[in-house]
């Protein structure tokens, strides 16, 4: 059994330890045995499980694994805790909002033999495993993905970083990419923002990542992939699957720490993380440059 600790009892902390107190049958999540959860307010038991110390977590000999699901300024500092005491990290997106402290982590990560693993939701969906198979095999000429939602909190970083979902999805969909461009539109009083970041796919194909946020914008992701032999203008809509995005998130983690996910896999994945990351801050300095 792995003992897990779960940091920040948000609706993500929340959700991780419900779906390590019931996982699915006969699926690698049901090595994980969840022993407590930090966080800076004193809290009562969480669905029967008790708050414990950082210093605690790091120091106990049953405790093997951590999610971190605090505020994305917050997941650099708690990830090297937990690294450094040789256990296993599982955190939200973005790892870090900084791509040389990400490449240090997943050093330390090495130098440790455990896994450190970046949960990636978005690429789980129904929705986005659909859209993949339309676009596969086709050949892009251009593309726009536009993305609107509410305001966002302090403590979530820059937009390249707190958006980075939606850039993962454009490195899935069309492989490695190049920031040619990126502008920031601000207006502080009314809490709205407008990022544009013009990308380039390795056959020099033009995409236009937008992430715009502002109170009382609907939460959409608008699509236009225009193909040499079709156009997409819209997500095709698929029904939502039978197993929660967490929790397939939990079994695809859980199978790395059982052995069951193979080498090429695990280096794909790092690949994959360590290029957003870069990419998003190759985006955050276009825009205030």
């Amino acid at each position: 059994m792995f003992g897990a600790v779960v940091v920040g009892i948000g609706t993500a902390g929340w959700v991780r330890i419900r779906d390590m107190l019931s996982p699915l049958p006969g699926s690698p999540a049901e090595k994980l045995a969840v022993r407590g959860f930090i966080s800076r307010r004193s809290l009562e038991p969480q669905q029967g499980v008790s708050q414990i110390s950082v210093e605690e977590a790091v120091s106990r000999e049953d405790i093997h694994v951590a999610f971190i699901c605090t505020e994305n300024v917050l997941h650099e500092n708690n990830v090297r805790t937990f690294l450094q005491a040789g256990k296993h990290v599982c955190v939200e997106y973005p790892m870090t909002i900084n791509y040389r402290a990400a490449v240090e982590l997943w050093d330390i990560a090495q130098q440790k033999g455990v896994i450190l693993h970046e949960e990636h939701i978005e690429l789980l969906t129904e929705d986005f495993k659909e859209l993949k198979r339309q676009v596969e095999g086709k050949l892009l000429q251009e593309g726009t993905l536009h993305f609107t939602g509410g305001a966002l909190k302090p403590g979530f970083g820059f937009p390249a970083f707190s958006g980075i979902a939606r850039l993962t999805w454009l490195v899935e969909l069309f492989g490695e990419l190049s920031a040619a461009a990126a502008t920031m539109e601000e207006d502080s009083v009314n809490n709205y923002s407008k990022m544009t970041a013009k990308l380039v796919t390795r056959d020099n194909r033009p995409l236009t990542w937008i992430e715009e946020r502002g109170p009382g914008l609907p939460r959409a992701k608008n699509i236009s992939f225009l193909f040499d032999s079709c156009a997409l203008t819209q997500i095709p809509p698929a029904p939502r699957g039978a197993v929660g995005l967490f929790m397939q998130d939990l079994n695809h983690f859980s199978a790395k720490l059982t052995g069951q996910v193979n080498p090429e896999e695990l280096h794909r994945e790092k690949t994959r993380i360590l290029h957003c990351l870069e990419l998003a801050e190759k985006i955050q300095q276009l825009c205030q440059s």
